[in-house]
């Protein structure tokens, strides 16, 4: 069944050209892309930075746990922002913080400045991530959500096909702080664009109040929302995965298999295929079978293979390729349960779709930063404990879902 329920503060005339659409899409997924670039250019960087700093990876890992609150953080607080005062200003805010931290980056003193900067490099960067989640339901009804998002993560799986071999190019060729001058450049071309050739298509909703309470009070009706609650939290651990591999991968195969930063970057960018290919492959199968379906299929999938990656590197089983190989099928699910999970949660909102992007993007990144953080308290240095957490995170997923998916008023489910 599809969903009906509309965004009120929508205009009423949607850009309904094919080609304004492509146009729209284009640029919401650009603007996605910015944190994932903030993310993955410096991954092959991360031993130098280490090196740099006198410290461990493991160490270093604690500057993407900070970056996942900060934007976990940041979301919350655009959320309403963007309701209020509409897209484009609170976006143009958060990405002029992230600039000036990602300079701040570049004169880091020590690991633990270098840390802090990164924490607030993504609470501006965060607006990036929140404002496009909402902007895909002022731009497009709800029927239209799930296929959107796809072509999103799209974008977002692409973003490793490229980050990390720039990343390490820059890191090879002109040292690691150039990276930060690479992504201050790309915030203010992201900004260019949304200010050039995005539309206005939102009438900011004077009625949103900054009031702690009445914050509260808003992000306690869409928290009451079963069905997205259900589906942020479930969807949110399972894509924590892809933070855990994010994090763990540089450890895995520049410590431990001792691959150079370039060829790491090519590691990373075949591995993304596979993410991207789920993404895409959930397109075509939106035509035969619904969200929940494709969510709850691709989630079993997930948990078996990571069961399987988890056992096999507990006893020592696989080698390096067979790893990427696992790893690979791991991020194929997410391409599945991502797209569908954020769709999902999102449909049976009407109104405040700003704060309710923020609070799916806050659960998600939020649960994913913590999960993270366990790398850098494990002093993390082979497979075995990334392989565990991934079992876990998608085994905390599949309970969630069997535990609500009865309860849930189905009559929102989307195609």
């Amino acid at each position: 069944m599809f969903i009906t329920a509309m965004n009120t503060n929508q205009p009423s005339e949607y850009s309904n050209t094919g080609q304004s659409k492509t146009k729209t899409i284009i640029i919401l997924g650009i603007l996605t892309a910015y944190v994932p670039f903030s993310i993955d250019t410096y991954l092959p960087a991360m031993p130098h930075i280490a090196d740099y700093f006198g410290t461990t990876s493991a160490r270093m890992t604690f500057s993407l746990t900070t970056f996942f609150i900060g934007f976990a953080t940041g979301q919350v607080i655009y959320g309403q922002l963007l309701d209020l005062y509409g897209r484009k200003s609170p976006l143009y805010f958060g990405l002029v913080i992230s600039i000036l931290a990602s300079i701040a980056c570049i004169f880091a003193w020590d690991s633990s400045s270098f840390i802090v900067f990164r924490f607030i490099q993504a609470l501006g960067a965060s607006v990036a991530s929140v404002s496009a989640l909402a902007m895909v339901r002022d731009f497009f009804p709800p029927e239209e959500s799930s296929r959107v998002f796809s072509l999103l993560v799209l974008v977002i799986g692409s973003s490793p096909l490229l980050a990390p071999t720039l990343g390490g190019y820059i890191t090879a060729h002109v040292g690691w702080q150039w990276i930060f001058v690479f992504l201050s450049l790309m915030a203010v071309a992201v900004m260019s664009l949304v200010y050039f050739a995005l539309p206005v298509n939102y009438i900011p909703d004077k009625n949103s109040s900054l009031k702690i309470s009445d914050l509260a009070k808003d992000y306690w009706v869409i928290l009451n929302q079963r069905q997205f609650i259900t589906y942020a939290l479930a969807g949110a651990f399972s894509f924590s995965s892809l933070f855990i591999y994010v994090a763990g991968s540089p450890i895995i195969f520049m410590e431990k298999y001792h691959m150079t930063a370039q060829s790491f970057g090519i590691v990373f960018a075949m591995l993304s295929v596979g993410f991207i290919g789920g993404s895409q492959l959930n397109i075509i199968v939106l035509k035969r079978f619904r969200s929940q379906q494709i969510f709850e299929f691709a989630l079993i999938c997930q948990l078996s293979i990571a069961a399987l990656f988890y056992i096999g590197t507990l006893n020592g089983w696989y080698g390096r390729n067979t790893i990427i190989v696992f790893l690979f099928f791991i991020l194929l699910c997410l391409g599945f349960t991502s797209p569908n999970g954020i769709a999902l949660a999102l449909a049976p909102i009407q109104k405040k779709l700003g704060g309710a992007s923020a609070l799916v993007g806050t659960i998600r990144i939020g649960i994913a930063g913590l999960t993270t953080g366990g790398i850098g308290l494990l002093n993390v240095t082979d497979g075995v404990p990334i392989a565990g957490m991934m079992v876990a995170t998608a085994l905390i997923s599949f309970s969630i879902l069997f535990v609500n998916r009865k309860r849930m008023n189905l009559s929102f489910a989307i195609r």
